[in-house]
């Protein structure tokens, strides 16, 4: 498939996939702050005005995720971000278990192309995806350098180099896409015609 499969004393690489790596889940309006022997909720905004570091109890769980990171910054920066990787009807709006393999391959080809919010992950028994997943590119946790490295051991795979440049090329247009609504230019006439499928979009003055 797409993947190859590093040893462990291969430096780390963007695109490459980590599994067990921790993930910090909570709720800034109610944060579990430890004060003395007691535990109180707290909202974060008051948290801040303080300026201090408090200590909290928050939720962490496993998760995978792909080195986004240049190569040259995982050599030398002292954190390395990485993009969580879950099950892609998690990620793409319609649940694909419910079409067919002809429509799903539409899928992964057009959608893919247009749609720069994720990126396609076929699954791998040796890598543990034992179902079709997705990189999730607003969905990300930054670990320190140092101790990635030294959890080398839960890399699973890497992409090849076709899927490593289409990943390079994706995270780059997801991040300098330019945000626009893309009905602007119609005239009147026409975005009449276009809100029909689209209630959502909202007139310009020269459509009014």
């Amino acid at each position: 498939m797409i993947y190859c499969y590093p040893s462990q004393n291969t430096e780390i690489k963007q695109g490459d996939i980590f599994v067990g790596l921790p993930w910090f889940d909570f709720s800034m309006d109610k944060i579990k702050i430890l004060n003395s022997k007691e535990v109180n909720d707290v909202n974060w905004s008051d948290v801040v005005g303080t300026n201090e570091a408090v200590d909290a109890l928050l939720t962490v769980r496993p998760v995978t995720a792909i080195v986004a990171n240049q190569d040259c910054d995982n050599i030398r920066a002292k954190y390395i971000t990485l993009c969580a990787i879950l099950p892609f009807d998690e990620v793409f709006s319609k649940k694909t278990g419910t079409i067919t393999q002809r429509d799903f391959i539409k899928v992964t080809t057009k959608h893919d192309r247009i749609n720069l919010k994720w990126f396609y992950l076929p699954n791998d028994n040796k890598i543990g995806f034992t179902q079709k997943m997705a990189v999730d590119f607003f969905a990300t946790i930054r670990v320190q350098r140092v101790e990635l490295e030294q959890l080398r051991n839960f890399r699973k795979g890497t992409l090849n180099d076709t899927a490593g440049e289409h990943f390079r090329e994706k995270l780059s247009e997801f991040y300098r896409r330019y945000p626009y609504n893309e009905w602007y230019p119609l005239d009147k006439d026409e975005f009449l015609i276009y809100k029909k499928d689209h209630p959502e979009a909202k007139p310009y003055s020269w459509q009014r």
